[in-house]
């Protein structure tokens, strides 16, 4: 998210607050580092994938995307620019859908509303720089991006993340896991990092003031 999280600084204290022993999660522990992914490097062809790309396929996966997928991801931008609604939630994301990024690890609403509206308090705007859709797939059932988002950090300043965001649906084309892979890159598997993202997750859900139409 992608980066997409909450600070114990935030400058909104009187609704937003995390007790100072917290480590600083999701957004903040790794912007200041990110780096920007090429979306170049997203698609692999061996050479006869490369024969075949001359052989009719559409030269934008946008024009292959049903309504409903479209709605999706106006819906995820939505949330990328810090917009958050509880009608986004509604619309396009199962209630037991996962949200992962590579400080956090969500499992259900309650967990991923809180890291979107944890972005929300954290960044005053966000802005999308560059957006291009790489796939758009039946079997298996996936919306793919790239994008590079600017936020405009309470504390930090301009910050630009580029990611890789994976998209998974159920029949019904209702998000039912994101990934956002910041470079490209998958989030650590080892357990210490794999608890970090859990707890972050818990934490957001505990602290994040949440609009009480979300409860």
């Amino acid at each position: 998210m992608k980066g997409h999280h909450h600070s114990h600084h935030d400058n909104q204290r009187s609704s937003f607050q995390l007790p100072p022993i917290l480590p600083t999660p999701s957004l903040i522990e790794s912007l200041s580092g990110a780096s920007h992914y090429s979306g170049a490097t997203a698609e692999h062809h061996d050479k006869h994938s490369a024969r075949k790309s001359s052989e009719g396929r559409r030269p934008s996966a946008v024009m292959e995307l049903s309504d409903q997928r479209k709605q999706v991801i106006d819906d995820l931008k939505e949330l990328f620019c810090c917009r958050p609604t509880r009608e986004i939630f509604d619309r396009s994301w199962r209630e037991d859908a996962v949200f992962e990024d590579p400080l956090c690890s969500c499992k259900g609403r309650s967990e991923y509303a809180a890291q979107w509206y944890g972005l929300a308090r954290l960044a005053s705007k966000s802005e999308n720089l560059a957006f291009r859709v790489i796939s758009s797939t039946v079997n298996p059932n996936r919306i793919v991006f790239s994008q590079r988002q600017q936020y405009n950090l309470r504390i930090f300043g301009k910050k630009v993340i580029a990611s890789m965001v994976v998209v998974d649906l159920d029949d019904k084309d209702k998000i039912i896991r994101l990934a956002d892979k910041w470079n490209g890159e998958e989030a650590s598997n080892a357990w210490v990092a794999r608890s970090f993202r859990r707890l972050d997750a818990k934490m957001a859900k505990w602290t994040v003031k949440i609009p009480s139409a979300e409860h």
